[in-house]
């Protein structure tokens, strides 16, 4: 193809993934309230022990908020649509065995991604809880609703990630990026990043809690390694990874 055809293909592409995103973002609109609802739990259980509350700081704060929430539902349900549109223009460019690789780490992509979701939407009420705990007990805490939204929407697509890494490992040594030797001389790394990250999200004191996502996240990584080790056992000499 020609530069002139790639830009044409790149752009179709952008306008399939808008009209999707903007048809999403219409559906997600009708289901805020719902979405809403769930976000502020968080706040009322900490308002039944003490002076807490969401505000909203200008006129328009109210209706901004309800289109960010909109969108992000929009983004949420259309990621597999919008996602694949991605992978499906840099689809020709790639040999028969790279396309296998890609489109099975993509399938294999989202429910892990959803997945970390799920376990970003569990800790956000530890999070809120402890992150208010700072304020002093005669004081109020007054939550800033957008604000708030973007701190939620960030530790939710932040868990999603943090989730997809391990298999972004297994990708890079498929694709001879990085060796299984490299990854799991890392292991003491990938510990303290797994506990840091686990300390970062759960209570202080609540291990138990801390732990279920230290021990998922360190198994994901321990799994890429014995899947990239498996690969090189049976790929040959001159496909070995140096890295």
């Amino acid at each position: 193809m020609s530069l002139g055809s790639h830009l044409k293909e790149l752009r179709n592409r952008f306008f399939i993934i808008g009209f999707v995103l903007i048809g999403g973002a219409v559906a997600g609109f009708f289901l805020t309230d719902f979405i809403w609802e769930w976000l502020r739990e968080p706040v009322t259980a900490i308002a039944e022990e003490r002076d807490a509350i969401l505000v909203y700081p200008t006129i328009t704060s109210s209706f901004d908020l309800k289109l960010k929430v909109s969108f992000f539902i929009g983004v949420i349900i259309t990621s597999p649509i919008w996602m694949y549109q991605i992978w499906a223009y840099f689809l020709p460019a790639l040999t028969r065995r790279e396309k296998i690789y890609g489109l099975s780490f993509f399938l294999i992509s989202l429910p892990l991604f959803a997945f970390g979701g799920v376990v970003g939407w569990y800790i956000l009420p530890q999070m809120v809880r402890i992150l208010s705990s700072f304020t002093p007990a005669e004081d109020a805490s007054y939550f800033n609703a957008p604000e708030y939204f973007t701190f939620a929407f960030r530790l939710v697509i932040g868990c999603g990630i943090a989730f997809v890494i391990p298999l972004l490992l297994v990708a890079l040594n498929f694709f001879g990026l990085l060796s299984a030797a490299t990854i799991i001389k890392q292991w003491r790394i990938a510990i303290i990043v797994s506990l840091l990250f686990g300390a970062i999200v759960m209570p202080a004191g609540d291990l138990m809690s801390m732990f279920t996502i230290v021990v998922p996240l360190f198994a994901l990584y321990i799994l890429a390694w014995f899947i990239s080790w498996i690969r090189e056992r049976f790929v040959k000499p001159k496909e070995q990874i140096v890295v």
